[in-house]
């Protein structure tokens, strides 16, 4: 969840999903949390790991990013219900973490951008220097990880990040982060940590205290009040989205679902028998008051997509079984976690017609929303955490300037928020392009502007929030009219005017930075030489 050197179905099943999650599925794709893998198609992570394409959801959100309307945003899990709180002026929040392992750069700042945008657009927004992963996973002096932390802060706060209305915390400090660390423990087995990141006998204890402190640190925003909650990252760090989305659905009370008879259907049986249901008028005696074992007659004898053909033998031994009973829809209420004083403090507060059984409420008048909100509020009211099951949204990594991926270990593929402007001026001018062989062929065939480290960097940051310029270099690169020669002058000319302006910000922030309430200086009784931690 922690960016470092690379730039829902709610509930999602660890046991369906995780393993897939790990392994490239065919395509070659890997996610890593700790690795340099990239991704080279992001089209496969729409298939293999269930990510949306963030352009489905785009007119949903209220005044999109740049960053959302170019694509480098490309991707989303869950985001429609923070767009959707954010559109109506309901609480929402944004949440990600920073590994403190060198200087912050070009790469980091997406996601500084991300989370500054979704704080002017009324989230509660909270940045945390992820110092404890630094020290286990990395094995970094925390020596080295306050000199880091403070660059972070002070890039975060000179580009715009407003901590009276945000929360800015290190893990290590942060007590009711490390409680409910504790707490979200007990929902973690360590078959998953061997699932998700292929931990073995060789990882330390630490390291993997470090990724429960990361679920942690997502569900945090939600410790005072449940609420829609985005995390910014690259794809990279999905595997801790989709851990802490598992934990989220394993620690709530109870679990809403759609039922039609006292059968409990999973959701692709529950496709076949809403079927059934709306086309009862073809099979009932009695359309008013239909049977389920009328209902697997007809299911059985129905037309259904290979997928689901499986799905159907089930649901026809359950409605069989059933017999008589109606078919009739109703929303259920599964007793999941809840002890008898909140299962009964839901029994009073479910209206209307109901249902009352030994694990579970079967309400006749609640749709599926309303019954959602309910139970949150109750197992709020009950000592339970109710949260939401957190979001998230991707941008992609940045290309290095040489090519590849950028990396802080290559000091010419990426620009660091602290160089000298003149430096960042002479690594864009020196950077690889996508340009052709001589100026003859880019002007008849056009550059490949989309293979193009500098017009990412225009894209990514240079353009800011103007698409016209954007647009401008792309169509001029592609249609031969831009030369590689004046559109890097271009690039770095403005590089060069960006970190002038960035660093003397940074400059300026350093105040704000020693009146906030953020130790920047670890005890000396926790320096020392790291132990044999994982890489």
């Amino acid at each position: 969840m922690s960016d470092d050197d690379t730039s829902p179905d709610r509930g999602t099943d660890i046991d369906e999903q995780t393993e897939r999650a790990r392994t490239d599925g065919g395509t070659g794709v890997a996610l890593d949390p700790w690795g340099s893998a990239t991704v080279a198609d992001y089209r496969d992570l729409f298939e293999e790991f269930g990510i949306e394409e963030f352009e489905e959801i785009i007119d949903e959100v209220p005044n999109p990013h740049y960053l959302m309307r170019r694509g480098v945003i490309f991707g989303h899990r869950d985001y429609g219900a923070v767009a959707r709180a954010l559109a109506n002026d309901e609480p929402a929040a944004a949440l990600s973490g920073f590994m403190p392992t060198g200087d912050p750069h070009i790469g980091h700042k997406l996601v500084f951008d991300e989370l500054i945008y979704h704080q002017q657009q009324g989230a509660d927004t909270y940045g945390l220097i992820a110092d404890l992963e630094a020290h286990s996973a990395r094995g970094m002096t925390w020596e080295e990880i306050d000199k880091h932390a403070r660059d972070y802060l002070l890039s975060l706060l000179a580009l715009g990040f407003d901590p009276e209305e945000g929360e800015l915390y290190r893990q290590s400090t942060n007590r009711r982060l490390q409680d409910l660390a504790f707490e979200l423990g007990s929902n973690a087995r360590f078959a998953e940590f061997q699932s998700i990141y292929g931990f073995d006998g060789s990882t330390s204890v630490s390291h993997m205290q470090s990724v429960v402190t990361q679920m942690a640190d997502i569900l945090y925003p939600q410790l005072d009040e449940p609420k829609p909650t985005v995390i910014p990252v690259g794809p990279d760090q999905d595997p801790h989205v989709r851990f802490a989305r598992d934990i989220a659905v394993k620690t709530r009370y109870f679990k809403v679902t759609e039922a039609f008879a006292s059968p409990e259907f999973d959701a692709a049986e529950r496709v076949l028998v809403r079927r059934a249901y709306d086309e009862r008028d073809e099979w009932a005696d009695d359309p008013e008051q239909p049977r389920c074992e009328d209902a697997a007659a007809y299911l059985h004898a129905a037309e259904v997509d290979e997928e689901f053909r499986a799905a159907r033998s089930h649901a026809v031994e359950k409605l069989e079984n059933a017999g008589m009973e109606p078919l009739r829809p109703r929303t259920r209420f599964l007793d999941r976690n809840a002890d008898e004083q909140a299962f009964e403090a839901l029994i009073e507060a479910v209206p209307g017609e109901k249902r009352v059984f030994d694990a579970h409420i079967d309400s006749f008048e609640l749709d599926r929303g309303e019954a959602e909100e309910l139970a949150r509020e109750v197992e709020v009211d009950n000592g339970g955490f109710g949260f939401y099951t957190p979001s998230s949204i991707y941008h992609r990594f940045m290309t290095g300037l040489t090519g590849g991926k950028m990396s802080s270990s290559i000091e010419a593929s990426h620009i660091s928020l602290l160089d000298d402007p003149e430096e960042g001026y002479d690594k864009v001018k020196s950077a690889t392009t996508g340009g052709r062989e001589t100026a003859e062929k880019q002007r008849e065939l056009g550059g490949k502007a989309d293979e193009c480290p500098v017009y990412e960097l225009y894209a990514y940051l240079l353009a800011n929030d103007d698409d016209g310029l954007a647009e401008e270099v792309y169509e001029e690169c592609v249609g031969g009219e831009r030369l590689c020669g004046g559109c890097k002058e271009q690039a770095a000319t403005l590089m060069q005017e960006f970190l002038k302006e960035h660093q003397e910000q940074r400059e300026e922030a350093k105040e704000l930075l020693s009146e906030l309430d953020i130790d920047l200086d670890v005890d000396a009784s926790r320096r020392g030489v790291p132990g044999d931690e994982d890489e």
